[in-house]
């Protein structure tokens, strides 16, 4: 599993999701909160960006 699918993972974990993705994979989850998860990673990203780049 690559770093991408580990955020994702500990973001559906955080959100109260990770037991609808485990048991119905990605596609069981609704645009909205799919949404929320992509949101978040990006979000993330963009921080350890600023965080490298600040040391």
């Amino acid at each position: 599993m690559d770093d991408n699918e580990k955020l994702k993972y500990e973001i559906a974990r955080e959100l109260g999701l990770i037991e609808k993705v485990m048991e119905g994979g990605w596609k069981s989850l609704t645009p909205k909160e799919t949404g929320r998860i992509g949101g978040l990673v990006t979000k993330r990203k963009k921080m350890q960006v600023q965080e490298s780049q600040q040391t």
